[in-house]
């Protein structure tokens, strides 16, 4: 069955998407272009045309996938209802018990991203980009009288590091904390930060 010819920003990304699939099954330091183009039925060198290097290409697919999550989280933080409301649909969206897929991917690339400036800038993009969308959440909400919170951007910070410390967990020793205790740290973070009650 001959393939369907695809153009160039397709082929680009049907790329990334195995890149990331094979990522995520391998890992970033066993991952070669061989995989990524025997996955497809492809020859390594339609990979190395696309990408020259597999650092461009690793980097290229983290990027990728921090689009995917940062079009949904504006999603979420988009939405015409509380702030409270989208903080807590973002955050839940975002804890290692939500939907959010992808935390063996993000969990590699921090490691890699140590020795790889290329995905060092990646990883580091996405972070701030996350936690500015959740500082600016969250002072929309004192602004509008919803709840307190002095410093909305350390409040982000603390946030934020609370879910990768959980995901971390979660992820690397499963059974470590059960996911509804994890959860309910989670909440009870968001509240504290908040200076809500617990029945709010």
């Amino acid at each position: 069955m001959a393939r369907v010819r695809l153009s160039v920003a397709e082929r680009r990304e049907e790329l990334l998407r195995a890149a990331i699939e094979q990522i995520e099954a391998r890992g970033v330091a066993a991952v070669r272009i061989a995989d990524v183009a025997s996955a497809l039925g492809v020859s390594n060198a339609l990979v190395l045309y696309h990408f020259s290097t597999k650092e461009k290409l690793v980097a290229a697919a983290f990027t990728f996938a921090a689009e995917d999550d940062l079009a949904r989280l504006r999603k979420l933080l988009g939405r015409r209802t509380s702030a409270l409301r989208r903080l807590r649909a973002a955050v839940r969206w975002y804890a290692p018990t939500g939907q959010a897929k992808g935390w063996r991917l993000w969990i590699e690339g921090w490691a890699v991203a140590l020795r790889e400036p290329a995905l060092r800038d990646v990883t580091k993009s996405l972070d701030q980009e996350w936690k500015a969308a959740i500082a600016e959440v969250i002072a929309e909400g004192v602004a509008a009288g919803e709840f307190r919170c002095p410093d909305p951007t350390a409040a982000a910070l603390r946030l934020t590091a609370l879910l990768d410390g959980l995901a971390v967990q979660l992820t690397s020793y499963p059974g470590a904390v059960p996911r509804s205790r994890a959860q309910e740290w989670v909440d009870e973070a968001l509240a504290r930060e908040l200076g809500l009650s617990a029945q709010q």
